[in-house]
């Protein structure tokens, strides 16, 4: 059996003190603990460290040897504890984000310089993915997740929600004309996604429904790439506003039957794996995220 931190501390302290009795009211234990502390150290030693006499006690000659080994030990043991406080006050460590690769590039990359800043010590690890990924199996700590949660055994910290939009370029609405009426994008190249297939319902107000199940003729998996194609005039998507915002502001998108396109919003959540003490880089990268991204998506 290997030796306890509370019998080397009972051990060093009872040397210090140079007591039983005062090393018990140190510790705030009662002397037959004490000793019987010392005892199981001895045992486990399989050696005496010190002779015990009415008046005195004195450390033998592998109790002098062992006193200078415990003491690094509970010199190390303090180290850590003050620097994983101070970690806890300045996080660092490595912090792995998960995200679609269009939300990284418009949301995450974007205020990545001013969260290095504010916490240097921690090293930002990026990763992309357009599928919903297995935290564990990644090693990820924390995932940016748009749309609908289905996985309850994540904890989620809402970010916002981001509301859709339905874009063209000017120059492909000048070449194919712009759609008046919902029925008129039957005969405009439409860009969707090859999965999920929820994603291919535009949120466009019909007679008897809120929404249009469109059939793409160009489908990518991934909506930068849907976006870029709406960019270069290749047809009509639809888009969240987070990544769309910019490029309608410089009027290289423009919004296609804004009359007749419903609010609909989809939710953008941080979500992680339920720990009774998350660790402080996780915390203070949320709460950066939140108050950056609140009212801006």
């Amino acid at each position: 059996m290997k030796a306890t931190l509370e019998e080397l501390l009972a051990f060093v302290t009872v040397v210090d003190s140079g007591s039983m009795t005062a090393a018990a009211d140190q510790l705030q234990q009662t002397v037959s603990a004490v000793s019987r502390a010392l005892g199981r150290l001895e045992e486990k030693l399989e050696t005496t460290l010190m002779r015990r006499t009415t008046r005195r006690l004195e450390l033998t000659e592998e109790g002098v040897f062992f006193l200078e080994r415990a003491r690094a030990v509970l010199h190390a043991m303090d180290e850590a504890e003050q620097e994983m406080s101070a970690r806890r006050q300045m996080p660092a460590g490595r912090l792995r984000i998960d995200a679609a690769a269009p939300f990284m590039l418009h949301v995450i990359v974007p205020i990545v310089a001013g969260f290095r800043e504010a916490f240097p010590g921690i090293e930002l690890e990026l990763a992309t993915s357009d599928h919903v990924i297995d935290l564990l199996e990644h090693r990820t700590d924390v995932a940016i997740r748009v749309g609908p949660l289905r996985d309850s055994t994540l904890h989620a910290r809402p970010l916002g929600a981001s509301r859709l939009r339905i874009l063209a370029s000017p120059g492909y609405l000048a070449a194919q004309g712009t759609p008046q009426v919902p029925d008129d994008l039957r005969s405009h190249t439409l860009l969707g996604f090859t999965q999920p297939d929820s994603l291919n319902r535009w949120p466009i107000r019909q007679e008897h429904a809120d929404e249009w199940h469109v059939r793409p003729s160009i489908a990518a998996s991934s909506g930068e790439t849907i976006r870029q194609l709406a960019i270069a005039g290749q047809g009509i998507a639809c888009l969240s506003e987070w990544m769309s915002r910019e490029d309608v502001t410089r009027g290289i998108l423009v919004p296609v039957l804004p009359e007749h396109t419903v609010d609909v919003r989809q939710p953008v959540h941080a979500v992680y794996y339920r720990n009774t003490q998350l660790a402080s880089r996780i915390t203070h990268f949320l709460d950066y995220v939140s108050e950056r991204l609140r009212g801006k998506l």
